[in-house]
């Protein structure tokens, strides 16, 4: 008698509930990191490697229930980015601390219509792409090298060791910089005749493994945008712009004041144009997604990989979701400065948190498959977003309209904001968790359903910890502040930017200058393309231009060496076996400094130090630096022969 198999435990409730506790701790983390050093970490990885060694040890546990909790978890620690923009609101004095409620629904309406809007985006920038989403098929490397899910135990045994040995390395080596015996950053600043520029790259293997995983064609569009900000702009708007003092801090005020702001031109319009040309693709899979509806309604058994949520249910609970962001306008408006405009201001705000939403969501898809969801520049979506929503307003009450109603205006703005920068965050993640899933065999709709569940759990940790925090410590230009108050760098400049839209003091030239360069990179790269040659998409060119060079140097050295060892794969006597080995070795790099980034937020978190682990004083830093740095070369040099040796 033939029996069919038992399928595999996937959306359970132990692993809900295992999700919301991973959820308490990362998120708690992200928070502060993020408030603190303007960072967060990507949560998808250590969820699923700490959910492998737990589940491991209870009965029926699957791969399918393991990445449902890193979903989980991973949405929730994503959706920690929240605090990019709502602290804004504490430091304009709009609010006294973070009142539950709003922050709450700010939190989750964002999540929700995120989590739905990607719904449709999974088939276009998924299932008939090929985005190489670095951290989704780094996650899905580690659950299937943990599930022994390979063909043949052997090479299941040999690439386990391969990552558990590059994520040893990885770790000890970011444990090591913490001591500061060797450093974690290599910085210098210079003069060039009138003006400056820099050099810098950090010491990341986390970056080496990323570049490695994105690819050549993105590393080598990243480099450009370095040479466009650090060999181009630094230097000419330094000599525009002479400061006295230090050459560094000259430096750093002309890329974060002039260059970031040229950077978001840039991505604005790169943005634009990806959004052009995924609209077939992703109108495609709208109709995909109706069809499937409607095949399921009338009776057919769809496969596995097609059964996302029903596309009504997804469009029904987008609808519902405008409910509650219609009383959190409203509680912003009643009885205010702007009570007299509520209407038009609510309906013009629902349909830019819509129009807007669905783009953006689309645009961070789409970068996340690019360069990875902690890679992807999702402060420069806020900066955008709220250049959007300020505008918005300034159309509706003209500037200067008098100081209570700025005031106002700055708060719905940030409102406005922090709801469209919650559909970013999570978008920018969920198509990571759902490549993760396409890989490992999950079934769309119960991964869909999980990252609800995770954006939940998110919305309900985050106001309690920026209380704490908030109360505790406080933040940097906001009313009482103390001498350790954290920096919140991002929800200030974010919050800054509305005012100076509403004010007529935003840096419209340097915006306007990127996005005429985004124009002549879209032209440059359809040129290179109709030439067949190697590709520069606009997208990683503006994120070259835009995010620091300590993030984009290493990653476009990890695309380099990703080339080399992958050419030297294809020759070897088992390719593709030496390709997977190159990949786990990638992401073993990615693990072991993502989990000990974990460890690290708690110890920062529970000692109220930027550097509890120091062993050194700063006359340390020259020998650190160059420790650091040959330390770095040798051990990534002698970790990929190691992998090569293990092919050969």
């Amino acid at each position: 008698m033939q029996t069919t198999a038992k399928p595999l435990a996937e959306l359970t409730i132990r692993g809900v509930i295992l999700g919301g506790i991973i959820t308490l701790f990362f998120t708690a983390a992200n928070v502060y990191l993020g408030l603190k050093v303007g960072l967060t970490f990507a949560t998808s990885i250590p969820a699923a490697v700490i959910s492998m060694a737990i589940l491991r040890l209870l009965p029926g546990g699957s791969i399918l229930e393991n990445n449902i909790v890193q979903t989980i978890a991973s949405a929730a620690g994503t959706l920690s980015a929240i605090i990019f923009v709502l602290p804004g609101l504490v430091m304009i004095g709009w609010w006294q601390g973070f009142p539950y409620v709003q922050t709450a629904l700010i939190t989750a309406t964002g999540g929700i219509l995120g989590v739905m809007f990607s719904v449709p985006l999974r088939r276009a920038l998924v299932v008939d792409t090929d985005l190489p989403y670095p951290e989704g098929v780094a996650a899905a490397e580690v659950l299937e090298v943990g599930a022994g899910s390979r063909e043949g135990g052997e090479e299941s045994a040999t690439g386990l060791k391969v990552l558990v040995l590059n994520s040893l390395a990885s770790a000890g080596f970011a444990i090591a910089t913490q001591t500061k015996i060797i450093t974690d950053t290599a910085a210098t600043a210079f003069r060039v005749g009138a003006g400056a520029t820099g050099i810098s790259g950090s010491l990341s293997f986390a970056l080496l493994g990323v570049g490695h995983l994105v690819g050549i064609s993105v590393g080598a569009a990243m480099a450009l945008g370095l040479v466009i900000g650090w060999v181009v702009l630094v230097p000419v708007m330094t000599a525009y712009h002479p400061m006295p003092g230090d050459v560094a801090d000259w430096v750093g005020a002309i890329f974060k004041g002039q260059v970031r702001f040229f950077g978001a031109g840039v991505i604005g319009v790169s943005a634009i144009w990806t959004l052009l040309r995924i609209a077939g693709p992703v109108l495609g899979g709208i109709r995909s997604a109706l069809a499937a509806s409607a095949a399921r309604q009338a009776g057919e058994t769809l496969a596995l990989e097609e059964r996302d949520l029903p596309i009504l249910w997804v469009g029904a609970a987008a609808l519902l979701t405008l409910l509650p962001i219609v009383w959190l306008l409203w509680d912003v408006l009643a009885g205010g400065a702007l009570s007299g405009s509520a209407v038009s201001l609510i309906a013009g705000a629902l349909v830019f948190i819509l129009v807007a939403g669905l783009m953006i969501a689309a645009v961070c898809g789409y970068m996340a498959g690019l360069i990875g969801a902690s890679n992807s520049p999702v402060s420069g979506i806020g900066i955008l977003a709220a250049i959007g929503s300020a505008l918005l307003l300034v159309g509706l009450f003209g500037q200067h309209p008098g100081e209570d109603t700025t005031r106002a205006l700055i708060a719905y703005a940030l409102i406005v904001t922090g709801i469209v920068f919650g559909v970013a965050t999570i978008s920018n993640d969920n198509l990571q968790d759902l490549k993760t899933g396409q890989l490992v065999g999950a079934t769309p709709w119960k991964q869909q359903v999980a990252l609800v569940i995770g954006v939940v759990f998110g919305a309900l940790i985050i106001p309690p910890v920026l209380n704490v925090l908030n109360t505790g410590i406080g933040f940097v230009g906001a009313p009482g502040a103390g001498p350790n108050a954290l920096a919140a760098p991002q929800a200030g400049l974010i919050s800054a930017l509305a005012k100076g839209v509403l004010s007529g003091d935003a840096n419209w030239t340097m915006l306007g200058y990127g996005a005429l360069a985004g124009v002549a990179l879209i032209v440059l790269d359809e040129g290179l393309g109709r030439l067949r040659l190697l590709r520069l998409p606009p997208l990683g060119v503006a994120l070259g231009i835009y995010l620091p060079m300590s993030v984009i140097l290493p990653t476009v050295a990890g695309s380099v060496v990703g080339f080399c060892y992958d050419r030297w794969a294809r020759r070897s006597h088992n390719p593709e076996v030496a390709e997977r080995m190159g990949t786990l070795t990638a992401t073993g790099l990615i693990v072991g400094e993502s989990l000990w980034g974990v460890a690290f937020a708690f110890i920062v978190y529970l000692t109220g130090s930027d550097a509890p682990m120091a062993l050194v004083g700063p006359g340390f830093a020259q020998i650190a630096l160059v420790t650091g740095t040959l330390c770095f070369i040798v051990l990534a040099a002698a970790l990929y022969r190691r992998t090569m040796s293990v092919v050969r």
